[in-house]
């Protein structure tokens, strides 16, 4: 921007376009609604099936989303062209009017070159003009023009960072104004220049400073791209290791400010999480120089793993899935190489206990000493790639100096096996001794396995609650789940051992409720019909569910999460079939009512075996504890509330909510459904069962979980009946002893599959 350009802009060109902005926006909204309510909101109803349950509504979906991301890209592109526009207007009025105002004061503005000249008129009329009076109007003009060029260059620069986010479709970044967008990156230019500095040197107002700008701007797309790329991929890992050198008397702040580092820590990852989901050549190129420089140790001496450094910073934020996958995919051929010759993860990646090591995790749970650790609080953001990742395959048998052997098939000899990055990480690492902020062995790193596998086979991140668009799973997702199934039946001391673990495997157990009972049942003649499935269905059998559901059991969060999946689904399944009774047809010929039987019975039986295998491992860890346990289960059932009240909304694995059909949310909430109201009914504690008791009052005696399971699913049966409108009182009286079979059949098969793992006395004196 020039004095010329200014002085003689014609605007028409610039109104047209934003013009045509507001018009596009106005457009896009419309689209979005359309896309959201009508395109969304018919898919979420539609009956899927086969392939179109696994692709089409992902697909639309996305297609949904990229409708929202057009209109606010475009919303942003429009608001910075109307305010550039609004301001350029006004320089060349505040141009043209310093002029006029020179012209009054007998001083000349004539064009020169880019520039321009201000100098006293010719003759006698500017013999007496002060040249002071000539410096104020060159000033005052240069001023106009300075800040012109700057609105139309900050502009451009803006512009193209937006355009720049998203490689394909849009980006979803958004801005009021010019300033916003333009003040986002100038401070991101700043706070990466303190960043660089030598961290030792960052006094006590630098580092709030830092902190309070990473707080502020961490969720801002332009910012966090900005700062990523001023820093850079190595920068970021100096920066980051030369704050917790703990070799260096000379401390950031003059020391004052370790409470902070936590925030710091944080806001950081959050950011860089943020930037990697930018597709701008700047940040293409900085995730390409962090995978090269995770590979080299960080700071002096001999350093630390850029991968422990980097680690550290993932363990908040959804960092973008080719990022994370080939991150991962490296760390883990690292690893590899290292266990084949012979090394366990703490030689692998440096750290061999004491001295002044650097503690890279400020958040408590754990030193930051292995890089497992933040990888798999990644991967627990990002379902994706966490299934993408697990999935992958670790070693093959083949693999020179594999060390991993097994018996595989029961002759008593040990062969040489392949693992998945699943079984590797589950089953056969050793994971790094480490230590919480109380001095406690941390239990961090395999938590956040337990996370990422939530993660991984749900479509959610772990922790959130499902929704319509994740209870559909994918083949990777049901084979992983069948994977944690048999790995955990195999031997359940890798769960036992991890009690902690479990609440994330019982919730998605909880998830994956209609497959487990697909599971249970005996043949698979019309299981699509009485348990039907969205999606890809995990293949699991009796003896592995039995081990398995009996361990997690044994944890209070995972008993919780599976006990409100089960009734939730059970509650959902018999009021649709009550709806629907012909839904299940067992023999050509039958009455609806006999359908019908079949169909309820074949429901409450399984309900009966999942919970008496659920209450046996209650009840074992109630022996085991002499009972003092029973609270903690009582009100990890309570806190699943909300779990249950989602699956209700959803559906689990087939959306069986009459109201609306197969694949809907339920119009008017989950709690108005029979299923919504048995949930009520299990984690209020409030309802009472015919001897006058709190449902699920003593998971020490047996018989209290049996007779809380009769009158659940009896209950979800009569209320079935009456939502319904009709009256089968043979198929409500028959709930009751299906129910009760399962809870035997259950019992049987502790006895049976459970031999060596331990059982409850009350189950061994009843052989």
């Amino acid at each position: 921007m020039d004095f010329d350009t200014l002085l003689h802009a014609k605007f028409g060109t610039l109104d047209t376009a934003l013009t045509d902005w507001n018009t596009l926006v106005t457009n896009l909204e419309k689209l979005e609604k359309d896309a959201s309510e009508g395109l969304k909101g018919a898919a979420a109803k539609a009956d899927w099936q086969g392939v179109n349950s696994q692709v089409g509504r992902k697909f639309i979906d996305k297609t949904a989303g990229e409708f929202g991301d057009a209109h606010t890209q475009a919303t942003s592109v429009r608001n910075i062209l109307r305010d550039t526009l609004g301001e350029l207007k006004k320089f060349k009025g505040d141009l043209e009017q310093a002029i006029e105002s020179a012209r009054l004061r007998k001083v000349s503005v004539v064009p020169s070159g880019k520039s321009f000249v201000a100098k006293a008129v010719d003759g006698d009329a500017g013999k007496d003009v002060q040249q002071s009076t000539v410096d104020g109007v060159r000033d005052e003009i240069d001023g106009i023009i300075k800040s012109a060029a700057e609105s139309d260059s900050s502009a451009a620069k803006v512009l193209r960072a937006l355009v720049d986010q998203a490689e394909r479709g849009f980006g979803d970044a958004k801005y009021g104004d010019r300033d916003q967008a333009a003040t986002a990156m100038k401070t991101a230019e700043d706070l990466a220049a303190l960043a660089k500095k030598d961290p030792k040197e960052l006094t006590e107002a630098e580092f709030d400073r830092l902190l309070a700008g990473l707080t502020t701007y961490h969720g801002d797309d332009l910012f966090a791209s900005a700062f990523a790329h001023q820093l850079g991929a190595k920068g970021t890992l100096d920066f980051w290791a030369g704050l917790n050198d703990l070799n260096d008397r000379d401390q950031p702040a003059d020391g004052k400010r370790y409470e902070q580092y936590k925030d710091l820590q944080k806001h950081l990852g959050l950011t860089l999480a943020n930037a990697t989901q930018s597709a701008s050549p700047d940040m293409t190129r900085w995730k390409f120089d962090m995978l090269q420089a995770v590979e080299k140790p960080i700071g002096p001496g001999s350093g630390v793993s850029g991968y422990v450094v980097m680690s550290n910073l993932m363990r908040w934020g959804d960092y973008e899935d080719g990022f994370l996958e080939s991150y991962g995919r490296n760390m883990l051929t690292k690893e590899q190489e290292g266990v084949r010759d012979g090394r366990r993860p703490e030689q692998i990646w440096g750290y061999h206990g004491g001295g002044l090591w650097p503690h890279l995790n400020a958040t408590g749970t754990d030193a930051g000493f292995d890089p497992m650790t933040g990888y798999m609080k990644a991967l627990s953001n990002s379902p994706d790639a966490a299934t993408a990742f697990f999935t992958s395959e670790f070693i093959s048998k083949d693999t020179e100096n594999n060390p991993f052997k097994r018996d595989t098939d029961g002759d008593g000899n040990k062969g040489h096996i392949g693992l998945s990055n699943f079984q590797y990480l589950f089953e056969e690492r050793e994971w790094m001794q480490d230590q919480d902020s109380e001095g406690e062995d941390s239990i961090s790193g395999k938590n956040y396995l337990a996370a990422a596998l939530e993660a991984a086979t749900t479509g959610h991140p772990a922790g959130e609650l499902p929704t319509p668009a994740t209870s559909t799973h994918s083949p990777e997702q049901a084979e992983l789940y069948e994977d944690i199934v048999k790995s955990v039946s195999e031997v359940p001391s890798r769960l036992t051992d991890n009690g902690f673990m479990s609440d994330s495997l019982g919730q998605i157990s909880a998830e994956y409720m209609a497959d487990i009972h697909r599971g249970l049942r005996a043949g698979d003649a019309g299981e699509d019909k009485l348990y039907p499935i969205t999606g890809a269905a995990a293949s699991l059998n009796e003896q592995d569910l039995t081990r398995f559901l009996y361990t997690v059991g044994q944890n209070p969060e995972g008993y919780a999460a599976v006990s409100v999946g089960q009734h939730a689904y059970t509650a959902g399944m018999l009021e649709y079939h009550f709806a629907h009774p012909d839904a299940f047809v067992d023999e050509k010929g039958n009455t609806p009512a006999q359908n019908l039987e079949k169909a309820t019975g074949a429901i409450a039986h399984n309900a009966g075996e999942i919970q008496g295998m659920l209450g046996a491992g209650r009840a074992y860890a109630a022996e085991l504890d002499a009972g003092n346990k029973d609270a903690e289960f009582n009100d990890a059932i309570t806190k699943a509330g909300e779990l249950g009240e989602s699956l209700v909304g959803i559906g689990v694995g087939a959306a069986t909510a009459s109201a609306v059909g197969p694949g809907a949310v339920i119009a008017g909430g989950a709690a108005e459904t029979v299923a919504g109201e048995i949930i009520g009914s299990l984690t209020e504690g409030l309802m009472k069962d015919s001897s006058g008791e709190v449902i699920y009052r003593n998971g020490e005696e047996i018989n209290a979980t049996r007779e809380s399971t009769f009158a659940l699913v009896e209950k979800a049966a009569k209320e079935s009946e009456k939502s319904a409108g009709v009256s089968y009182p043979s198929v409500v009286s028959s709930i009751a002893g299906q129910t009760e079979a399962g809870f035997t059949s259950a019992h049987t098969n502790i006895r049976d599959y459970c031999e060596g793992v331990g059982v409850p006395n009350a189950l061994e004196k009843d052989k």
